[in-house]
Parts: structure tokens; sequence; C-alpha cells
């Protein structure tokens, strides 16, 4: 079942939702290119209601590492 997580990249990337997994990057993902990254940082920031830093941006290279970075943060759940 797709977390929070993996609709959010599924929306913003406009692919199956199904296709969302800890393993997802831009290194096997084409939509996850320089433009789609600035949406996604957005994105998880407007969702989650938390400010990233570069940082924290830069070492999102993954769904799995997203989470890692959210949950650091205090999200729950992802």
């Amino acid at each position: 079942m797709a977390g929070e997580v993996e609709k959010l990249f599924s929306a913003v990337l406009r692919l199956p939702v199904e296709g969302m997994n800890d393993e997802v990057s831009p290194e096997n993902t084409p939509r996850w290119d320089s433009v789609s990254a600035i949406d996604l940082a957005l994105a998880i920031e407007d969702n989650f209601n938390i400010r990233l830093t570069t940082r924290e941006i830069a070492s999102m290279r993954n769904i799995g590492l997203v989470k890692k970075v959210l949950r650091a943060k205090g999200v729950a759940n992802v």
C-alpha cells in the first residue's frame, strides 16, 4: 500500500503510484530531473509543513532517503 510520500512523488512526477518505492531515484526515473527535483522539494515542504535545508534536499537521492529526512524532522508514519 502506497504511503503519503509515494503518493506525493506519483503526483509530482506524474507516474503510477504502484511504481513508487524506496528505490525510486533520478538514476532510474527519467521524469525525476532537475526541474522536478525542485517541484518535489517544494511539494514535500508544503505537504509536510516543514522547511528543508539545501543539504537535506541534496541528500534526498531516492524515496527511502526522503523518508529518512522526514523522520529526522519529526514527521511520523512515513
